[in-house]
């Protein structure tokens, strides 16, 4: 399957992921903790969807992801934006050196495709280690209850007459993780639909293990909250934000 298929499908099937309520949660939790400095790190940046808009929004945008073809589109994207944005080809468990940032952000579940608590913990103390004093540190992850309950033996589908998949998940090898396979088919010329397969894999962890890992890599948790609001989680939330700072 040619790149630009690829990237036509993610945007195009995309579309509906609420960029603008990560927007909404980063500005409120850089207002509320006073962090004066713009010099952001988008981890897990993908095709640059959120990166670009936070670039626009005035902040010293960088990007990593672990796909090339990714920060291909992304840094196509920012370039039809006007937006001077770095972005580099990174491990989030093996990112380091590029600098200091005053905010950090691992935002639509990134943080859940590191498959070893050992990659979690590492990816942790490099962000510590590249966050200013005072920076904050933002991200989120799917629930436990997302993940056994919304995800495992679950089918989801999507037909709008131009591209159209099928994602079946199924419960993966360790506690609290999924594994998905997603068939993508996209019109090409004619009645002919060209398709291609991906194979995910995501794993979660509880509440406290996420903070104690946070706590050992020096972060403080400020708050933990639920599903795009300022609530605590409940036992059915979906997805966990975590605001952390470096004091």
């Amino acid at each position: 399957m040619a790149y630009d298929q690829f990237a036509y499908v993610y945007d195009r099937l995309m579309s509906d992921v609420p960029y603008d309520e990560w927007m909404s949660v980063l500005l409120r939790e850089k207002e509320h903790f006073q962090v004066n400095g713009t010099r952001l790190l988008d981890v897990g940046c993908g095709t640059g969807e959120w990166t670009v808009k936070a670039s626009v929004h005035g902040f010293e945008t960088v990007g990593i992801d672990l796909s090339e073809s990714m920060l291909s589109m992304a840094q196509q994207k920012a370039m039809e934006a006007g937006q001077s944005i770095r972005f580099f080809q990174m491990d989030m468990a093996e990112a380091g050196e590029l600098g200091q940032f005053d905010l950090i952000t691992i935002f639509c579940d990134s943080l859940n495709y590191l498959e070893t608590e050992e990659a979690v913990r590492q990816t942790f103390t490099n962000m510590h280690q590249m966050l200013a004093l005072n920076g904050l540190f933002l991200f989120d992850v799917h629930s436990v209850y997302k993940v056994n309950e919304l995800f495992a033996g679950q089918t989801y589908s999507y037909d709008d007459g131009e591209a159209a998949y099928i994602w079946n998940s199924f419960e993966g090898e360790f506690e609290n993780s999924a594994e998905h396979e997603l068939t993508f088919f996209i019109k090409e010329e004619g009645d002919l639909y060209a398709r291609f397969d991906e194979f995910h894999k995501q794993r979660t962890f509880t509440i406290d293990q996420y903070k104690a890992w946070l706590s050992e890599a020096g972060f403080q948790v400020e708050s933990v909250t639920a599903d795009f609001t300022d609530k605590e989680p409940s036992d059915m939330s979906e997805r966990i934000f975590f605001t952390c700072t470096k004091r």
